[in-house]
């Protein structure tokens, strides 16, 4: 039997009931022009786009793309493309590895590994709260003389 204690440990099946219900609330904000749940691109996360009416023209797509898991693990990915062909990308986890604490934020502008350890909230709306708060004052700052 083959040793598989250097493996890393799992954070178990996606949670695709909690995948539809984030998918619905960020469906309501004004912030997002598409959100799909599960797309074929992506079958074990949520996808959103923002309205890129609230990025200076040189961005040519912003996203959040969610995973969450069964164990209450996830990830929660956010990107901006710039027409110049780089990126700026940040990245909340909450999973086992070996890089970090199971809670931790890879931050900008590349989502380096090893991340800054973080605390989140326990449930998902207040993750989600988090995120998007801290993606709120990302985007007020273009607008920022």
């Amino acid at each position: 039997m083959p040793d598989n204690s250097a493996d890393p440990p799992s954070t178990g099946p996606i949670d695709a009931e909690l995948l539809d219900r984030i998918a619905g609330h960020l469906d309501r904000s004004a912030r997002f022009d598409k959100v799909h749940a599960r797309p074929v691109s992506a079958p074990n996360a949520v996808v959103a786009d923002y309205d890129l009416g609230y990025f200076p023209s040189g961005v040519t797509r912003a996203y959040l793309r969610i995973r969450w898991f069964e164990t209450d693990d996830f990830s929660i990915h956010y990107a901006e493309q710039y027409q110049t062909g780089n990126s700026w990308e940040c990245r909340w986890d909450r999973h086992p590895n070996d890089h970090n604490t199971r809670e931790h934020f890879h931050p900008p502008p590349d989502a380096p590994t090893p991340g800054q350890d973080e605390d989140f909230p326990n449930e998902w709306r207040g993750v989600l709260g988090t995120v998007l708060d801290r993606l709120d004052e990302r985007i007020e700052a273009f607008w920022k003389e």
